[in-house]
Order: structure tokens, then sequence, then C-alpha cells
């Protein structure tokens, strides 16, 4: 068999529901000469147009705040010609046939949504636009290019009908094997800003999120897990647990204890209630005082090479001046707003899940292993997600795992809920790294040679995707956007290596992922090798991105809407920064002053590029979020651990960015033919150095470590 396009697409027979649309990618399509085909996957997303005029567009990926839920419905409306206000959203189940579309797998995750699903969506939404016509124009004998889709409405002349009254017998339609998209400058959605159509429900409360999960018969759980990284159970004594009213078992998990209960109080007072006994973890357990000391240790040795051009270590010997820094990060969790929950039902060797997932596929696999049966045997739903950033995508699945083995050795129908200590305790986090770089520069000051030692452990290590993504004994995870920089790329004598230590505490991708510290490490050296050079660090950029015009574009008109060059207000002073991550570039101004010996940041002015914008207000709304992420980083958070022992519990010790904090964000979306990029995590790596580079300009001081933190106050 042979397809035309990428894209073959085949209508599935459906009920009264109407038109049910689903679409097939063929893996590994060539052009000619053509010579056998792969097979084809199965379908792996669905449009309904239900009887009543009802768009319904099912999404293989997860709503947490991001704004999918809009913006995918928006590209298949786009096509389709549908009346948007009759268009909604829901979660498609979990199942092989929604796989990404690149990492062939189910998951949200990398800022890969929107512009993974761009074409598919919009030609599905054209596949249906077609048979709809094409049922109407049979209906009224006339030939489908002499009808009109407009708004949910076919006209022939005076003739005229809804999609919902010609969706059956579109049903019945062959589907055509090509389908022309529009072009760019007749969209009438894409590129609109579209408010989204989760927020009603949101704001009314109707909205469903995995802990809002109840049924009948259903128990609460919550687990006791180690006490410090590394500790095993020794013993426990559930006698205390068990005298709580409400408490009905104590059950055994993999690293702890969970006890059942009736509601979630009781289940909380009957945990606090266990007596147990830890190991020691081994060597005494992990001090990050001690851990980070290390770290810099290792930094000051070559590590595995990543990224190698020219002869370093004679560039460094030649150079006209030699710059040396130094930059750390902590360990940072994820904190999002729900903390983490699964609810698990078993009935026989079939199972039903009800979480807040980034992660389908892995933790429906997860799933079936523990309980011996097959994944095709466990369902999963998939309500709204209250906040996610990467610690709902757990590449071990643990906490659905977790739950699943708690319903299993419990009975009854579980739903697991962790406390805000948990989620802070539980570990999984953005792992702490060291940066040591040594710049070498010419006689204008600029980069001749650039050796980059970083030092942390690796996210995927020990896991199911290590085989994928660490190369050569490099995760890449740990060490992008460094040499992907265009000042860092640019240089002719480059090197950039890895160390990799491995301790016990488990860790895991965080917004923005590696590049939320190789930014902080690459734009804080570049401001300070502006500032040696006597140079102002907008000039100083742009000077090294002469062969770069989008990130020159991006940096220069931050920095215009920002006010660079003229003075701001008293007591304050500007910082900039520029990162590409995810296929976008965004670049930043923070304006900051210092009150009462902290760090306020008053404005911060951004400019996105990131290729064509779907949703406008969309992009605006995650751009200001990444802010607000990235801020808290960069003002407040730190996990320590003694002992092995994680010393912050809940938002008093571990605090985020409040209303208070937050600066007034402009963001400024640049016009681009550029390749789609990513838009969920990109603009929280740069916030970061922008905001040190605006504090050396009002102190001197160079703040190397995060969160930032002033040595003293100077009086002014």
């Amino acid at each position: 068999m042979t397809v035309s396009r990428r894209d073959f697409l085949q209508v599935t027979a459906g009920t009264a529901a109407g038109l049910l649309l689903s679409f097939y990618v063929p893996e590994g399509v060539r052009a000619a000469p053509r010579a056998a085909q792969p097979a084809l996957p199965s379908p792996n997303a669905f449009v309904r147009v239900g009887t009543d005029d009802s768009v319904t567009v099912v999404l293989a990926h997860s709503e947490m705040g991001q704004g999918i839920w809009t913006g995918l419905a928006m590209l298949i409306a786009e096509e389709l010609e549908c009346d948007w206000s009759k268009v909604r959203s829901e979660h498609a189940p979990a199942a092989p046939v929604y796989g990404h579309p690149v990492m062939r797998f189910q998951m949200t995750g990398g800022s890969t949504t929107t512009n993974g699903e761009f074409e598919r969506y919009r030609t599905v939404g054209a596949m249906a636009r077609d048979m709809l016509v094409r049922a109407a124009a049979a209906r009224w004998k006339v030939a489908p290019a002499a009808c009109v889709a407009a708004k949910g409405v076919i006209t022939h002349g005076k003739n005229q009908v809804t999609f919902g009254q010609v969706a059956e017998e579109a049903m019945k339609l062959a589907p055509p094997t090509k389908v022309k998209l529009k072009d760019p400058k007749d969209w009438k959605l894409i590129g609109t800003p579209v408010r989204r159509i989760d927020t009603p429900e949101k704001i009314s409360g109707k909205a469903q999120f995995g802990i809002d999960v109840q049924f009948p018969g259903l128990r609460t759980a919550v687990v006791l897990r180690p006490p410090a990284f590394g500790a095993k159970l020794a013993k426990v004594d559930p006698a205390d647990a068990l005298k709580v009213p409400g408490v009905e078992k104590v059950v055994p998990t993999a690293n702890g204890v969970a006890v059942v209960a009736a509601h979630f109080w009781a289940a909380k007072l009957g945990r606090d209630a266990l007596r147990a006994e830890w190991t020691t973890p081994e060597g005494g357990g992990v001090d990050t005082g001690k851990l980070l000391d290390d770290f810099r240790a290792q930094a000051r040795k070559l590590g595995a090479i990543s990224k190698q051009v020219g002869k370093v270590e004679d560039a460094l010997a030649g150079a006209k001046a030699r710059l040396e820094a130094e930059y750390d990060v902590p360990y940072l969790a994820h904190a999002p707003m729900e903390p983490l929950n699964c609810t698990v039902k078993i009935d026989g060797d079939r199972c039903e899940i009800w979480t807040g997932t980034q992660f389908q596929t892995g933790d429906q696999m997860a799933a079936a292993k523990i309980l011996g049966t097959t994944p095709d045997k466990v369902q999963i739903h998939t309500p709204f997600l209250g906040g996610g950033f990467g610690r709902r995508a757990s590449s071990v699945s643990d906490f659905v795992a977790e739950a699943v083995t708690v319903a299993k050795a419990a009975g009854v129908p579980v739903k697991v809920v962790w406390t805000r200590e948990d989620d802070v305790r539980g570990g999984f986090y953005r792992p702490a790294f060291v940066h040591r770089i040594q710049v070498g520069v010419d006689a204008r000051g600029l980069p001749a040679a650039w050796d980059h030692v970083a030092v942390g452990q690796s996210i995927v290590a020990g896991t199911p995707l290590e085989p994928f993504i660490v190369k050569n004994g490099i995760d890449h995870t740990s060490v992008e956007g460094i040499a992907e920089s265009p000042y860092v790329g640019r240089t002719p004598a480059l090197r950039v290596s890895l160390h990799t230590p491995k301790t016990p505490i488990p860790v895991l991708w965080w917004r923005s992922v590696g590049n939320t510290h190789t930014a902080f490490a690459v734009e804080s050296m570049i401001d300070e090798l502006a500032h040696a050079a006597g140079q102002d660090p907008l000039a100083y950029r742009l000077e090294l991105l002469k062969d770069s015009p989008r990130h020159a574009n991006a940096l220069r008109v931050a920095a215009e809407k920002a006010g660079w060059g003229t003075a701001p207000p008293p007591g304050r002073a500007r910082g900039l920064a520029m990162h590409e991550s995810f296929g976008s570039i965004v670049a930043e101004v923070a304006e900051v002053s210092i009150e009462e010996g902290r760090i306020h940041v008053h404005k911060v002015t951004c400019t996105v590029d990131c290729g064509t914008a779907v949703n406008p207000l969309g992009i605006d709304a995650q751009v200001q979020s990444s802010i607000a992420y990235g801020l808290t980083a960069a003002l407040y958070g730190k996990l320590t651990m003694v002992d092995g022992k994680v010393q912050e519990s809940n938002f008093h010790d571990y605090p985020v960015v409040r209303m208070f904090d937050m600066p007034r964000v402009a963001v400024h979306i640049l016009q681009s033919e550029a390749k789609m990029g990513g838009i969920g995590e990109p603009a929280t790596a740069p916030i970061a150095p922008a905001v040190a580079n605006a504090v050396f300009v009002l102190t001197k001081q160079r703040l190397r470590s995060l969160p930032l933190r002033l040595a003293q106050v100077p009086t002014r």
C-alpha cells in the first residue's frame, strides 16, 4: 500500500455521536522510488462532530495549565471551519494509539505538544471538513467544490445545513487520501488571541482534578516513606495507627508503609501514629554542603567530553586575558499546587487508574507489571493536572506504582494522597549542579577559548530512558544549552565536559530541564566578560550575535522595549539575558532594586521567537508563568539535606514567588518564519541570570550561586 502524503487518514465508524475521525501516521514513509511501506500504526487522535453540532477534540496530551486544551482544538477548528463556541476538549484514555508523534509513547513534556501536533491536528480538521462538505453536496446533488463551509454551516446558494445535520452521512463516506491545508494568510483562528475554553469550569469549581476523584467504596491512603535518602525500613509497629478512628488497614509498600482509612485525615493521623525504625543510610547520609564541595573539586578536573573544537589549552595559554568563574545551583522540588495523588481500582486482572499524569504509557506499563497483567487491561483516566513541571512525568512512574502496590495489598480501591511535606521531601528533584568556566579573550575582549566543566547527576541514569538519552557517557540534558549557545558555539576553541556523580537522591526533569542551570552559568559569564571588556552588556552580546540574526533580534527588541540605554528609576538597575531552548528564543530584561536587604524585581520585559504563534494569549500566559517559576528558583528555591534528610518541608521554608513578589511582565511575541518551537518552558531559563546581572550593576557583587543572596547591602 502506498500513501500520497505523510499522514494517511481513515474514518472510523461511530455511533449516534455523528462523525468520528481518526488519523494514521505512517512511520518511515519515504519519497519515490517507493519500496514496501511499513505497517501503519493505530489511530492516534480523534475529533467527533455530534449531531447537535458539537465538536469534541480528544487530546492525547495532558492539560496541566499550559493551554493545550484550547491550543490543539484551535488547530482542528481552523481547518474544520466549525463554530468555535461549540468546540470542547477531553483527555484521551491511555492507549498505544495515542503515542506522541515523535517519541511514540503517550506523554506530555519537553514543550513538544503544539509543535508536535501542528500539522496532524490541522490535517484531521481538513479531513473532517472535506467529508462533511461531500455529504452535504451529495444531499443537494451538486459538486463539493461549489459548497462553502464556515462557522459550522455548509452553504450552496440558498441551501444550508449545519455540520451536525450531515455528520452521520459524512461518517459513511470514504475519507480523502489527500487534503490541502490553508495558506497561513487565510488563517482565521490561528494567530489570534483566544481565551481558554477550560477557564469557565475551573473558575466555577466544576473542573475535576485527580485529588477530586470520589466514588462509593473508595478509601484514602497516606504513606510513611523513608526519612532519609538511602534509609530502609527495619521494622514497624502498626498498633497505635490502627487505634485511630477511621483507620482500616496498614499495608507495606516497596519502601515504606501505607495507612488505609475511610478519609484523608484519619489516614494522616494513622500514618503519624506509626512507630517505625529505619536503617542509617550508607555513609551516614547525604549532606548537600559536602556534596557541593565534592562537585566543586570534580569541576577542577576534565570530565567526559561532550563537545570539543580546536585546541583549548593552547588558546587559553595564548589569550590576551583569562577569566574564570564557578556557578552553582541547588536541588529543587517541583512543588505543583496540587500535591501528588493517584486513585487505583483493581478488578481481577483489570485495573482503573485516575491520576494527573504526564506519562500515560510509562504508568500503564508500570501498573501492568505490578499486577501481572497486560497494559491494555490498565485503563488510565487523566483529569486536569494542578501543575506538573515534570514531576508528573516520572520516568519510573514512582507515585503511580506506589498507589497500585497499596491498592493491591489493601484489596480495596484506594486514593493515595501526598501531603505538601511528602512532596517537598519525596525526592525526584531538579539536580544540583556546579559549572566551572574558563574563558580566554582576544584583544577586543571577545571569547577566543571557552573551557566549560559541568558537574551534576543525570536525570535518566538508571531509568528505562538511559539507553536512549545517554550517549558516550553524556546525558545531553546535563549540558544542553552550552555548546548550542550562539555565544559559546562561535568560540574558535571550545571544550565542554561533564562529570556525572551518583548519589542516593532521586532526580528528575524540572521545568526547562538542563537549561535552568546552563543558562544561568553561560549568561552570567557573558555578562562578566562584557564588564571585564568595559563594554555595554547589550552591545557586547550583539557583537557576538552578528551571525545569529534571530537571537540578536530577540535581544535587541527586548532591550528597546525595556528602555535599555535610558536611566531607570532611582535605585534600580537593569540586567539582561537571552537563551534558546526547545526551539524557541527568549530574551529578558529585568529591572531590579535592593529593598531592606532583599532583591526586588519590579519589571521584566520579554521577547519570544517561537516561530508560528498559535494562540498569542496562551503564549503570553505561559511566558509569565515561566518567569514566575524561574523567579522562585532565582530568589528562594533551595533544598538542603543533612544526614540524608531534607530540611525543608512546606511553603514556609520552601517559599515560592507570591503576588507581592511578582513583577510587571511585558511579553512581546516576535513574528517569525522559523520552525515552531515550544513555549511552556523556555522563559524559565533566562530570568535568574537577568536578575543577577542587574544586581551586579547595583551592587558590584557577582552572585554566582542560586538562590541569589547578597553578601552585604550597599548604603546609598
